[in-house]
């Protein structure tokens, strides 16, 4: 496989949240805006790219018994810096995620690309394919926010678009997500069949 291919397959191919259905308790969860899904999906990224360059750098050093565990301290390292930077420079955005930004440590798309990808492959492809899963990973989450909020309120990442009181209250709240995220997979799904 190419690095185009490796760099694109993240999008399409292998997306987490559209072809995977992983990842699913992010995408439901803080997805009831565009901007919430791009902030969870882009820190998400850095999480998976700085992981897996550490963990194909010390993969060969770790005995079979604990590469699990081991992993989860390297990813749950990387997270804590998102939880605090996001804590100290983003604190409105930090509040609305939550207990979400914890919660990437045991995000079964970062720990299963470490496992999968990072612990056996060099530095440079395991960087390539941190960023094209994280980057599909973002692209989904930011879809499906958008959609909730277009939809749900009439804005996109807050600007409006239609007058006030447009828009199905239902998309915003919880329930929403699962019939957003449904209509988005076949929509998708009928794309690629055409």
């Amino acid at each position: 496989m190419t690095n185009i291919e490796n760099l694109t397959k993240g999008f399409f191919r292998e997306n987490a949240v559209f072809t995977l259905l992983l990842g699913m308790c992010p995408a439901l969860g803080v997805t009831s805006s565009a901007i919430n899904g791009m902030a969870m999906g882009l820190a998400t990224t850095f999480v998976l790219i700085m992981s897996n360059i550490v963990i194909s750098l010390v993969a060969s050093q770790i005995p079979e018994k604990v590469k699990i565990p081991s992993f989860i301290v390297i990813i749950a390292s990387f997270v804590t810096m998102v939880d605090l930077l996001m804590a100290g420079y983003v604190p409105a955005l930090h509040e609305q995620l939550g207990v979400f930004i914890p919660l990437i440590v045991v995000n079964c798309v970062v720990l299963g690309r470490a496992e999968a990808f990072a612990s056996k492959n060099k530095v440079i492809p395991s960087i390539i394919d941190g960023l094209s899963m994280g980057l599909g990973f973002a692209m989904a989450l930011t879809m499906l926010g958008s959609v909730r909020e277009f939809f749900g309120s009439g804005k996109i990442f807050g600007l409006g678009i239609f007058p006030e009181g447009f828009g199905m209250l239902i998309l915003i709240l919880p329930p929403g997500a699962f019939i957003a995220l449904g209509y988005l997979i076949a929509f998708i799904n009928k794309i690629r069949k055409v």
